[in-house]
């Protein structure tokens, strides 16, 4: 498979029509407006990656006695959720407690192996960097611009950052102003911003938001319902998402509910729990192409 390094794709031009400045370029991914914080020196870029470099945004922590109360038990497993975290992975508190743990991300990854994938809420880029290892290209969105600025400057780190495009946007407005276009390309409008989705999204990651680290307080704990998912229920992300392709994977809570998973087809659906030792973290739903079995209908 050949790779494409640098050059800026059709879904970059889209999202410039649909998204005007939105769309984060590197000099606003190093916006100065941004707020002022005191630079600490943790040698984690080459000088070549230094323009990516997001030291100082957030703090990086050396030892357990520097982190807020609420963010240690994150902290105690940081090389699980970024083996590179001592050469200056970067969080912010979000980043702690929503990011896939690296392990999991990169077998999530195994099975999205494509040309195009899009990250839908990309935070502080675990997936989006396990895209970039074995994908062509990965389109990585986010609301925050901190936590774009975090995400390159992670995948930086890792050596990706030239094969992810980050774009601040909403993933629902996103989806349904990308749906509409393929739409109008289906019936041949001759739009510029038309013609650029010619470069198709193969496959979409969903991994929302599933309401804070509260989602499984109680014991037992309860079921957890797809309404419960985040920016809109978990079903209508799914349909809205299965207009831009059949092939999705859908990260979810352990305890969600799979009577509602099950509905949300009437077709194959592959679900597979995800591990950090004896301990079950999430489960990732696969649909169309990423069904063990059904590659055929790629």
């Amino acid at each position: 498979m050949g790779k494409r390094r640098g050059a800026v794709s059709g879904l970059s031009l889209f999202a410039k029509e649909a998204f005007g400045d939105q769309l984060l370029t590197p000099s606003a991914l190093n916006d100065s407006s941004a707020p002022p914080s005191k630079r600490r020196k943790v040698e984690l870029l080459r000088s070549s990656r230094g323009r990516y470099d997001a030291t100082g945004l957030v703090p990086f922590y050396r030892e357990e006695e520097e982190v807020p109360a609420e963010l240690r038990k994150y902290f105690s497993q940081r090389l699980r959720l970024f083996s590179l975290y001592p050469r200056g992975a970067l969080l912010d508190p979000v980043g702690w407690f929503s990011v896939t743990p690296e392990a999991i991300a990169a077998n999530i990854a195994e099975r999205c192996r494509c040309d195009t994938i899009l990250d839908a809420f990309c935070g502080v880029g675990g997936n989006a960097i396990q895209f970039a290892l074995r994908c062509e290209r990965v389109i990585a969105l986010d609301t925050s611009t901190t936590r774009l600025r975090l995400a390159r400057h992670n995948a930086a780190l890792y050596g990706v950052a030239d094969r992810i495009e980050f774009i601040l946007a909403d993933y629902v407005d996103f989806a349904r102003s990308y749906a509409s276009l393929l739409t109008q390309t289906m019936r041949g409008s001759g739009n510029t911003a038309t013609d650029s989705v010619h470069r198709k999204i193969d496959v979409v990651f969903l991994s929302p938001p599933w309401g804070g680290p509260g989602y499984i307080d109680g014991a037992p704990h309860p079921e957890y319902s797809l309404r419960d998912i985040q920016p809109i229920p978990g079903k209508e992300l799914f349909d809205l998402t299965r207009q831009i392709t059949p092939h999705v994977a859908y990260y979810l809570p352990r305890n969600v509910s799979m009577e509602e998973v099950a509905a949300l087809l009437p077709e194959k659906i592959e679900v597979e729990e995800q591990w950090m030792g004896n301990k079950l973290k999430a489960v990732c739903c696969y649909f169309g192409g990423l069904v063990s079995g059904q590659e055929d209908m790629w």
